[in-house]
């Protein structure tokens, strides 16, 4: 899908958008663009604003998360939106407080128009282990779980991802990102990763640079390791043969962190990778297209 880059520019004061601190200062101008391969759930997009004065921050909200931006070398401020998959379509509103060197404040909103997006559904026939799990694991699954989600909701301050993004694993994806599957009539959650094709013991690279968070064996996902990329980003590998990182091992862009495998509830060996951004679901191959060097 073709990228789009949409500006907002001062124009935006005469609708009521510019507010001014009047104690902090002259105001100043402020460029407001935002780029993604779509707007619509399940998709990164990149935000930028650039000034006419020098910027010493700029701090943004949206669907309720905060959205966190950094310093570029050209003097832009960078961050990413995610677009969770049951996020409504319509418009939603980021809005930004930008503060210049020197105190003036600037409060701006920057519309982003959310379209509709229909992701397919298949329907499945397997045998009923890969359905229900059995009752006396029940307990490893609830703890696991609130692991899981007690790590994405953490918002690491520092910033470790750099650059551009790189497939954890050589080839395409072969899964559709969104698809809702019924297995044996009973529907489940949407797919929320993507899937590669890899044979056992395929060397598994880090996206990016990160923080090993977790490395382990977890029922649904086998040999498992999450990398916290800093400020709200996650990356999850899934389905390892082998783990070749430790909790708390910082890694470059790169660097393998484990082998391919078939653990976990599946059919075939595969290497899966979700993405969490500030808690939202987003394609992992939108970073890889969004934030290319």
């Amino acid at each position: 899908m073709r990228s789009t880059t949409i500006s907002m520019t001062t124009a935006a004061a005469a609708c009521g958008w510019l507010a001014v601190s009047a104690s902090a200062g002259l105001p100043f101008d402020v460029d407001v663009t935002h780029h993604a391969r779509g707007v619509f759930p399940g998709e990164a997009v990149l935000v930028s604003v650039s000034s006419t004065q020098r910027l010493a921050s700029v701090e943004g909200t949206i669907f309720d998360r905060t959205v966190h931006f950094h310093h570029e070398e050209d003097g832009s401020w960078q961050g990413l939106v995610g677009i969770d998959l049951l996020v409504e379509p319509g418009d939603h509103d980021l809005a930004l407080r930008i503060t210049a060197v020197g105190g003036a404040v600037l409060s701006r909103v920057h519309t982003l128009a959310v379209a509709d997006k229909a992701y397919p559904t298949r329907y499945l026939t397997v045998e009923p282990r890969y359905v229900e799990p059995p009752p006396e694991v029940g307990a490893r699954i609830e703890r696991e779980y609130l692991r899981q989600t007690a790590i994405f909701a953490a918002d690491t301050p520092e910033r470790l991802w750099r650059g551009s993004w790189v497939r954890p694993v050589p080839g395409r994806a072969n899964s559709r990102f969104g698809s809702r599957s019924v297995f044996n009539g009973q529907p489940r959650n949407p797919h929320s990763g993507a899937d590669f094709l890899a044979g056992v013991g395929t060397p598994v690279a880090a996206p990016n640079h990160g923080r090993v968070v977790l490395a382990g064996d977890t029922y649904f996902s086998g040999g498992s390791v999450i990398l916290d990329h800093g400020r709200g980003l996650y990356s999850y590998l899934a389905h390892l043969s082998r783990i070749l990182v430790e909790e708390g091992d910082v890694v470059r862009s790169g660097d393998v962190v484990g082998r391919s495998g078939a653990t976990g509830r599946v059919t075939g060996p595969h290497l899966h990778w979700t993405v969490r951004l500030s808690g939202a679901r987003v394609d992992p191959l939108s970073l890889i297209e969004i934030l290319q060097d």
